[in-house]
């Protein structure tokens, strides 16, 4: 139906006659002469209509608006371009030439749209109840593309390597680690049900086992949770595993293949190897296990200068074995009050009673706004304006509790400032890093018991390994890495427990009996008795790589048929209620009703 595409011809195609078909993207009347601009997926080519080449095709033309399908053929032209008139377009591709139309067939006629495609739209639910034409603005469809090429090179990359694509089951069973799972009941076993994987991690330590080596799979993934702008309820990892490999090989590995895939979609080159942050260093420095360090801010810990402080708030945090952090908000010291009062309230909703500051406006520390300063020594103030570098016009902002909930606060109020500040505009670094060394467990106060940070087959390190079967379970270290790009998780990963008293070991840990361990867990510890391999892997979140790749905020501006934030996909008006027939062959049960809503 076409010999070219609108994103195809050049000048070297001047006089040849050509044939397009797309979009109609926009019309203009000049004076009884129509152009239009036609579009497909590739781009754009301008099309004028004039009596004098065509009176039909001129003729029909008068009737065209945005989104009509239409077929044209005509000649290739050059636009004019003198020294008076340059009707020339630098901006596009095809922006040398015009076809001057001879034929116009008319594919399909538009109605009028429910919004606009070339306007940006805040009501997200509209766009998402018509998704179709939302993919046909030049960003969405670009963003698509862009995935494909992203794809793809992960593919091929792994593909160089030796590795095969597997594909697991999406219909699985329910495991108790992790988030909540989606279930599906199953019709022919009554009262039973499947569960929509969380991720293919025992499938792929399986492969490992039946001896595949080296596996990956652009795998489907869903998790019954609270939704955000960079989480769906369904969502898809490149999901990798490999045996005889150590944590520098897959490490190693994942770095070619992101420089790959940021290469080939950005035109960018990504130095590697990438920087390497212990868990605690980050969180040390930048109060995130997913630390933006474009922003610099880092934290300074000043438990020493100030454990004997008067102001209580520092030293009573220092004596109950806590810490005292700052960061320097680099001439921040103007910061408004109502901008004070946003931060305060951040702090508190992450745990802390309140905030303390210091606005240095000048050089002497009694032109310092601070509601504490006065109470402290000089010898204390020295110590901060060193360690902190503090000059004329710096904020400093500061966390008092112990280790973990001093940095957590402070690093989102250092994110927090960072907005504020606008310190990342037009900022294109992409600053790629690892950070290793994860606690093994963390103890669920609530549950009273310790819960696995990452999943209940990452391997402790080497010289932790004898603590865990010892049950010593207090500051345990995993051989798990995540990495990170501009304050984002891409995607995570260890080296798996293999032998079978160790994961025994682990699953005691959790508070998971013998009992629990063999009703949930018998095929991964039966088949570990049979010549397990050494292995580890990680799952790269591919919608956050291209939203990443693309410069988005949302992960929603890289799915083709997202749902919005209570997990809806309005286009199609899913989820939906099922019918009585439906319930009754899966032997459910209706007995929800909702309640009526009040006048």
């Amino acid at each position: 139906m076409r010999t070219h595409h609108c994103n195809a011809l050049r000048t070297e195609h001047i006089d040849q006659t050509v044939t397009l078909i797309g979009w109609v993207n926009s019309t203009r009347d000049h004076g009884g002469v129509i152009f239009i601009d036609l579009r497909d997926r590739e781009g754009l080519t301008q099309v004028v209509f004039r009596p004098d080449d065509s009176q039909e095709a001129a003729q029909l033309s008068h009737t065209l608006r945005e989104e009509d399908v239409v077929q044209i053929t005509g000649l290739v032209a050059a636009r004019l371009k003198t020294e008076e008139i340059d009707t020339t377009n630098p901006d596009l591709d095809t922006g040398q030439i015009e076809i001057v139309a001879r034929e116009l067939t008319i594919v399909n006629k538009a109605e009028v749209l429910p919004f606009q495609l070339d306007k940006e739209l805040s009501n997200e639910d509209l766009r998402l109840k018509h998704r179709y034409l939302d993919l046909r603005r030049p960003r969405l469809a670009q963003n698509l593309k862009q995935r494909h090429i992203i794809t793809k090179a992960a593919r091929d990359h792994l593909s160089n390597l030796g590795f095969l694509e597997v594909e697991t089951p999406i219909l699985s069973k329910a495991t108790p680690e992790g988030a909540r799972d989606f279930l599906v009941p199953s019709r022919i076993n009554p009262g039973k049900f499947y569960a929509l994987p969380q991720a293919p991690q025992q499938y792929k330590q399986m492969l490992m086992v039946a001896g595949v080596e080296k596996y990956f799979q652009v795998a489907r993934c869903f998790r019954d949770e609270d939704l955000r702008a960079d989480r769906q309820p369904e969502f898809t990892q490149i999901d990798i595993e490999a045996s005889f490999v150590s944590q520098d090989d897959i490490i190693s590995m994942i770095e070619g293949m992101l420089s790959s895939m940021f290469s080939q979609a950005r035109g960018v080159e990504v130095p590697t190897p990438f920087d390497r942050l212990t868990y605690k260093d980050a969180m040390n420095r930048y109060g995130s296990d997913k630390p933006e360090r474009r922003i610099g801010m880092e934290m300074v810990d000043l438990s020493e200068e100030l454990k004997d402080c008067e102001f209580r708030v520092f030293s009573g945090a220092i004596a109950n074995g806590g810490v005292v952090k700052a960061i320097n908000a680099k001439g921040f010291a103007d910061i408004s009050t109502g901008q004070i009062d946003k931060l305060t309230k951040l702090a508190q909703e992450a745990g802390a009673k309140g905030l303390a500051y210091i606005q240095a406006r000048d050089t002497d520390r009694s032109t310092w706004r601070s509601p504490f300063v006065k109470r402290m020594t000089d010898n204390e103030v020295e110590a901060l304006r060193s360690k902190l570098e503090i000059e004329p016009g710096d904020l400093i902002l500061f966390a008092a509790d112990s280790w973990e909930p001093a940095c957590e606060v402070l690093g989102r109020i250092r994110l927090e400032v960072a907005s504020l500040q606008n310190l990342l505009a037009d900022n294109e670094e992409l600053d790629f890093l690892w950070v290793t060394e994860f606690p093994l467990l963390a103890f669920d106060e609530e549950e009273n018991r310790y819960v696995a940070v990452h999943h209940p087959f990452t391997r402790p390190l080497k010289e932790d390994e004898e603590k865990l079967r010892q049950g010593e379970l207090d500051n345990l270290r995993a051989q798990a890495y995540d990495v990170v790009l501009n304050g984002y998780e891409l995607g995570g990963g260890s080296i798996r427990i293999h032998e079978s008293d160790l994961q025994s070991s682990m699953f005691s840990a959790l508070g998971i009996s013998e009992q629990e361990a063999q009703e949930e867990f018998d095929h991964i510890l039966t088949a570990f008795k049979y010549g397990a391999p050494p292995h580890g892997g990680i799952a790269l979140g591919l919608d956050r790589v291209v939203m990443l790749a693309c410069k988005e905020e949302s992960i929603r501006e890289v799915i083709a048929f997202p749902k919005n934030n209570k997990g809806a996909e309005l286009m199609t008006s899913s989820p939906a209620a099922a019918s009585g027939t439906a319930l009754r062959d899966l032997r459910i049960k209706s007995t929800y009703v909702e309640k009526p809503k009040a006048e």
